[in-house]
């Protein structure tokens, strides 16, 4: 594909800022967004209370340190509307998380803030590539998960045509892809390999697909995985991150020129960097933990929300907002095995290595008396499920377990399977552990 690189006065002027003007602005804001929270949400008031600060106490960015964390118990403990900071009649819509660990994360917008999230969003597809004109096909799931509406109102409010797909019916998405021959799919990394398995089983190369970019969220992927998606697909894949609490996807998002880590829109989220122990405040280029304050939300403002994300923070480049480095996993679902700290992403990242695997895999985890096994489970790529020999598959698999082993640090069972034999996500996200540990009471 050739690079659609920003033309004069493309950018918003703040993308071009100079540090000190990007500073001052957050500074602003800041101070506006810790006196909303105070003044409107009682949560926000007893916790600065608590710590004894005010936000008459922020003179300068550093002063935010002073303030208290925000965590997903909190969000929790304040279901449904405890944390809204505007009345209800306020609120336009209401987006929540899946729950899927308890109760939902129900979070609100008003009008500005689904205004300012079209905004930021069209930036990021901008960011991606993508110019006025351009076709998106969105298969993130609509409904009360951000994803979908997320991406559809950014891609209008940049002009774009839109196809509301969502996700599932997988045959019927690349039949409409086949048909309408849109530029751009807005979808989860891992769907997207299954997408392209239907691509694959149509007989149809990278070269025939109409996609030139993919911007990809919602979960953790490495390079292994962007290599294999642009392969596959025949597009420039883009890493684009949100979260519910925050505002859903476009908080930071990868341009096509570099393709060296989401830009954070810094002009409306501010980043930090803690260490996840002491919440000290790291500076740029070290790794920890992810906390973002909301310079501009009115209906949920997050003050130091503890993202879980794990990465560091980077030296502009394409825009003059500072970087973050791809998404390493999180803090809550880093797997302790045999005392050694290990993301699903570690492991990915090796089975990837191997052109004849697949994205798609399993990490099972059982327990024997005190000890704790990992099994992975992988796939061949279609053009060598049932052409490889038993030997050659128990090679692999041995040459798998030793990478894994060296790199990752951990002892394994692999099992290569043959094409199709693990279950395929349908619905955006997909179930990469299967935790069958006793539970420790």
């Amino acid at each position: 594909m050739t690079v659609k690189r920003p033309q004069p006065g493309e950018l918003e002027a703040i993308e071009t800022a100079s540090r000190d003007e990007i500073s001052a602005l957050q500074l602003q804001r800041l101070k506006w967004s810790l006196r909303h929270a105070y003044d409107n949400v009682p949560f926000h008031k007893k916790a600065f209370d608590d710590r004894g600060v005010h936000p008459d106490d922020l003179k300068t960015l550093a002063d935010l340190a002073k303030f208290p964390f925000m965590t997903k118990t909190a969000l929790r403990d304040e279901y449904p509307f405890g944390l809204f900071a505007v009345p209800k009649e306020k609120i336009a819509r209401l987006h929540a998380s899946s729950g899927t660990t308890g109760k939902s994360i129900v979070v609100g917008y008003t009008l500005k803030d689904i205004d300012i999230w079209a905004d930021l969003v069209a930036r990021s597809i901008r960011a991606a590539g993508g110019r006025a004109g351009d076709m998106v096909h969105v298969a993130y799931g609509y409904g009360m998960f951000t994803g979908g509406l997320g991406a559809h109102y950014g891609a209008e409010r940049l002009g774009c045509t839109v196809v509301p797909m969502s996700g599932g019916q997988t045959e019927k998405q690349v039949q409409q892809i086949i048909d309408f021959q849109p530029e751009i799919i807005m979808v989860t990394p891992s769907y997207s390999l299954v997408i392209a398995e239907e691509f694959e089983r149509l007989g149809l190369t990278p070269e025939q697909i109409s996609l030139k970019v993919g911007i990809f969220g919602a979960e953790p992927w490495g390079e292994g995985m962007r290599r294999e998606i642009e392969s596959k697909l025949g597009l420039d894949a883009i890493d684009i991150y949100g979260l519910t609490e925050v505002i859903g996807p476009g908080v930071a998002s990868e341009c096509i020129e570099s393709k060296d880590g989401p830009v954070i829109w810094e002009d409306h989220f501010y980043p930090e960097i803690i260490d996840p122990e002491t919440g000290a405040v790291l500076p740029d280029g070290a790794d920890g933990e992810l906390v973002f304050t909301s310079l501009t939300k009115e209906a949920f403002p997050v003050i130091r929300y503890r993202t879980r994300d794990l990465t560091r923070l980077l030296a502009p480049t394409s825009r003059a907002f500072r970087r973050m480095s791809k998404i390493t996993g999180r803090s809550d679902d880093m797997l302790i095995i045999r005392g050694v700290n290990v993301f699903p992403t570690q492991i990915e990242e090796q089975i990837l290595r191997d052109k004849r695997l697949s994205g798609n895999y399993q990490i099972l985890l059982s327990r024997d008396s005190h000890l704790d096994n990992v099994e992975v489970r992988c796939e061949l790529q279609r053009e060598f499920s049932g052409k490889l020999s038993t030997a050659e598959v128990a090679t692999l698999a041995k040459e798998l377990q030793h990478h894994i082993k060296t790199i990752v640090g951990i002892s394994t069972l692999v099992t290569v399977l043959n094409f199709e034999s693990i279950p395929r996500t349908q619905v955006g996200k997909a179930r990469r552990l299967i935790d069958d540990r006793p539970q420790l009471i």
